[in-house]
C-alpha cells in the first residue's frame, strides 16, 4: 500500500471519529450514557470478530505464528485497556451532555500533549519542546473555557478533560503491549470488557430501554460499528506505511472534524476567543505529536 493511501485512511479514521462527537450528542437526546456505551463497545467486539478470524488467515498463508488467545500479556493488556477505555468513555459521553462537540473534541485531543508528559512516571524521557507544548495548550484551554473575560470551567469541560487523562493512559497501556501482542485482537478483548462494566453501570443506574435503543439506533450503530471497530481497523492498516509525522498531523485532525460536525449538524457556534483557543490547543497537539528527529549514528 502506499503512503498516499496509508494517509487517506487516518484521514478518514479522523474524520469518522471527529463525525462520532455528533453521533454521541445525538443518542443522549434518547438513551443514557452506560447503556450508549455499553451497547457501543459490544458492537465494536462483534464487528471485530471476523476481522480477527480474517487477521489470522492472512497470518498462516504468509507462515506466521499464531497469536493465541490465552497468552497472559494479551488477556492482561485486554483487560486493562478494557477497563480504562470504560471510564474514559463514561466521561466523554457524560461530558459531551454539559458541552459543545467542539469543545469536546478538542479537549479530549489534548491526550496527545498529556501523553509524553505522564510518560514521565513510567521513566520515558521528555523532550523540553513538550513542555513548551503543554504551556501552549494551558493557553488556549483558556481562551476556549473563557467566558465574559474570566476563565470558567463547566462541568461538561471538566469531564472532558478527565477523559483526556484516562485517553492518555490508555494509550501508555497500549504502547506497552501492543508490541508483544496482536493488536486487533487486544482490541477485540478490551472492547468486550468494557461492555461488561458498561453494562454493569447500566443495570445500576440507569434500564434498558428498548424503545429509547431504537430512537438512538443510528447513532449507536454509526459509534459502534464506524468509530469504534472501524476507525481503529482503519488506523492500524494506515499507519503501517504512513510517514508517523504525517499519521501524527491527521489523526489530530480528529478535533477540527468534530469542530465542523458540530457545526453543520448540530448548528453550534463558537466566539472568535473560542476559535483562537482551539487554534492554539491544535498546534500544541500537533507539535506534541510528531514524532523526535532521531540522530544521526555520527552525532552525541
Amino acid at each position: 500500500m502506499s503512503r498516499t493511501k496509508s494517509s487517506l485512511l487516518l484521514l478518514l479514521a479522523a474524520f469518522i471519529w471527529g463525525n462520532a462527537f455528533v453521533a454521541q450528542s445525538v443518542a443522549m437526546d434518547s438513551i443514557g450514557p452506560w447503556t450508549f456505551n455499553f451497547i457501543r463497545d459490544l458492537i465494536a467486539a462483534i464487528v471485530l470478530l471476523p476481522v480477527v478470524h480474517y487477521a489470522d488467515k492472512a497470518r498462516k498463508n504468509r507462515g506466521e505464528e499464531k497469536e493465541t488467545w490465552h497468552q497472559k500479556d494479551l488477556l492482561k493488556g485486554g483487560i486493562l485497556c478494557g477497563v480504562i477505555l470504560a471510564v474514559a468513555s463514561m466521561l466523554q459521553q457524560t461530558g459531551i451532555i454539559y458541552t459543545t462537540t467542539a469543545k469536546a473534541g478538542f479537549l479530549t485531543a489534548m491526550y496527545c500533549v498529556l501523553v509524553p508528559v505522564l510518560g514521565i512516571f513510567l521513566g520515558k524521557k521528555t523532550r523540553p519542546l513538550i513542555w513548551g507544548c503543554v504551556v501552549l495548550a494551558a493557553v488556549g484551554l483558556y481562551f476556549l473555557c473563557m467566558t465574559s473575560g474570566s476563565f470558567t470551567l463547566q462541568y461538561g469541560d471538566i469531564l472532558e478533560l478527565l477523559d483526556a487523562v484516562c485517553f492518555a493512559f490508555h494509550i501508555l497501556v497500549i504502547d506497552h503491549f501492543s508490541p508483544k501482542v496482536d493488536g486487533i485482537r487486544m482490541s477485540c478483548i478490551q472492547f468486550f470488557v468494557a461492555s461488561v462494566v458498561c453494562l454493569i453501570g447500566t443495570l445500576v443506574f440507569e434500564s434498558i430501554s428498548f424503545s429509547a435503543f431504537a430512537s438512538a439506533a443510528v447513532p449507536i450503530l454509526y459509534a459502534g460499528i464506524f468509530s469504534s471497530a472501524g476507525g481503529y481497523t482503519l488506523q492500524i492498516i494506515g499507519q503501517k506505511n504512513a510517514d508517523p509525522a504525517v499519521a501524527s498531523i491527521l489523526l489530530c485532525l480528529e478535533s477540527v472534524f468534530a469542530t465542523l460536525a458540530g457545526f453543520v449538524f448540530l448548528h453550534q457556534t463558537l466566539s472568535f476567543r473560542e476559535i483562537l483557543g482551539c487554534v492554539l490547543m491544535f498546534i500544541a497537539i500537533v507539535i506534541a505529536s510528531l514524532p523526535e528527529k532521531q540522530k544521526s549514528p555520527g552525532q552525541a
